[in-house]
């Protein structure tokens, strides 16, 4: 597939001094705010949600997971087209789908249109979010490069760690729809930039063969996990019905491993977990990002149903994780590049673990519920292990690979650390015993809340663990394993708040080739 007049190809000369370079940046920030943006502020919509549309709480958990499904599934994906068609091109074309799906969103008569428009944004997210990076890393001269990934980082991750802060706020003022129209204008503005200054670019030496297969089982397995634990608690589903769910999972998940073992062009390129430093900085990843996603969906929902917080209130109480971030993920990258990455990686964690349990503070209905007393105490513990722990993940991550699959690496990494908030907001409502309008009972969510913490933390101090007994804690430049078979590249941001690590969280510790590649 070949346009009738290509755009030349990316001069990878731009500077950030110079205005073509701002209005790449300008263009890439934005576009990958608006997906960082969606994937936190819905969370503070929920319940205005539920109330509007008359959903249950399986009904918001699809709200979230729909979105989050799809573009775990197809990011890889959408890094391969990028680079075989265009990255401008498909970064365009992303923002576009987005856009549109945004609108549907906003414009939903009921909670299925709704959960069906936000699996649409999430393919949208899949098309759009590797170009973004991909863009800067093809473009810029390579004095440059660095600064402007750190810069795009910063101002992209600052919009998806406001979302709830802007959702609360858009709802009091509003109403809950604005929360998804909000994406229509900004959409537009990139799509502007972008056609008008930001410069195409490919990979020459992609094959146009794309693992197709791979990502509908990786959906299919997914999807079908995802809907039994979210079905479960829901009365007068049939059993059957659940169990075929779960089989048709359990085997979609199996077939994509299977497929990605034989295919002469994975999507997943197995030949990377030959590193022990990759697997397990990816198993990490896992038990980390499955605790963030459970918090992040739990704990502003019981600000508002149990302790009685308007939504700009909810919104705002995870705000001094942003600042933290801010503040500390760069010294906490260079802190890991002298020590290694062992112990940042094992406190951390633990640090956010304490977090939670301080956070059990937060009381029931009829209960006064102070934010400096009962909420900001556990917030500051847990923005300090976060920005503890993600420069030095980062880290491990890209280090544990040879640079010339950093983008793949970064892309698996992402998809991991979705999937794991994907199957945490639906297995914990579950496990916590909430189910049907229990987030309409102040009461009985209370109660399901604190279970919610306490698995979270549990696999939070899981993931400390893993990383003192499997994360190696030697410095200095990364040798990577043996180069596996990888015939897909896709340069994709890392996980949701990875976004936020300035250029300061880069590679730690040496990594011997295994013996068993």
């Amino acid at each position: 597939m070949t346009e009738p007049n290509p755009p030349a190809a990316a001069p990878a000369g731009l500077r950030l001094a110079e205005p073509a370079g701002r209005w790449l940046l300008t263009a890439v920030v934005i576009g990958s705010g608006i997906t960082f943006l969606d994937a936190t502020v819905v969370n503070v919509a929920l319940p205005a949600i539920g109330d509007d549309l008359d959903a249950s709480l399986g009904g918001l958990q699809w709200t979230v997971n729909g979105y989050t499904l799809t573009l775990a599934a197809f990011i890889l994906l959408g890094g391969a087209l990028g680079d075989r068609y265009g990255r401008r091109r498909l970064f365009v074309v992303g923002t576009l789908w987005f856009a549109l799906a945004s609108l549907l969103c906003a414009l939903a008569p009921n909670v299925g249109v709704l959960i069906a428009a936000r699996t649409l944004q999430g393919i949208g997210g899949a098309l759009l979010t590797p170009g973004s990076l991909a863009l800067i890393q093809s473009s810029f001269a390579p004095a440059d490069r660095a600064r402007a990934i750190g810069v795009w980082s910063g101002l992209a991750g600052i919009a998806g760690a406001l979302g709830p802060l802007l959702g609360g706020w858009l709802v009091e003022a509003a109403n809950w729809r604005w929360v998804f129209a909000i994406n229509v204008p900004l959409a537009a503005v990139v799509v502007a930039v972008a056609a008008r200054h930001v410069p195409e670019s490919r990979d020459e030496s992609a094959t146009g063969r794309f693992d197709w297969t791979g990502a509908a089982l990786g959906a299919l397995g997914l999807a079908g996990v995802t809907y039994a634990l979210i079905a479960a608690p829901e009365e007068g589903v049939p059993a059957v019905i659940l169990a075929a769910s779960s089989a048709a999972g359990v085997a979609g998940l199996a077939a994509f491993v299977l497929v990605q073992r034989r295919s002469s062009h994975p999507m997943l390129a197995p030949g990377l977990f030959g590193s022990r430093q990759f697997t397990a900085a990816n198993l990490v990843t896992f038990v980390v990002y499955a605790a963030l996603g459970g918090v992040t969906f739990f704990l502003v929902l019981d600000l508002q149903i149990a302790a009685g917080y308007s939504p700009l209130a909810a919104g705002s109480a995870l705000l001094p994780v942003t600042l933290i971030m801010l503040a500390l993920s760069e010294r906490s990258g260079k802190l890991s590049e002298r020590i290694g990455p062992r112990i940042p990686m094992t406190v951390g964690p633990a640090v956010c673990a304490a977090g939670l349990l301080l956070m059990l503070r937060v009381g029931g209905p009829g209960d006064d519920v102070s934010y400096v007393r009962d909420v900001l105490p556990g917030v500051l513990l847990f923005g300090l292990g976060l920005a503890t722990t993600v420069a030095p993940l980062t880290a491990t991550v890209l280090g544990a690979v040879a640079d010339r699959h950093s983008g793949i690496a970064s892309g698996v990494n992402n998809a991991v650390a979705r999937a794991a908030g994907l199957l945490a907001v639906a297995a914990l409502p579950l496990a916590a015993g909430l189910s049907g309008d229990d987030y309409r009972d102040p009461g009985a969510f209370g109660d399901g809340f604190r279970t919610a913490l306490l698995i979270c933390a549990a696999l939070l101090a899981a993931g400390a663990v893993l990383s003192w007994l499997t994360i190696r804690s030697g410095t200095g430049p990364a040798a990577g394993p043996p180069e596996p078979p990888c015939h897909v590249h896709c340069a994709v941001t890392g996980p949701p708040l990875q976004s936020l690590v300035e250029d300061g969280g880069f590679p730690s510790g040496p990594e011997e080739p295994d013996e068993k590649p």
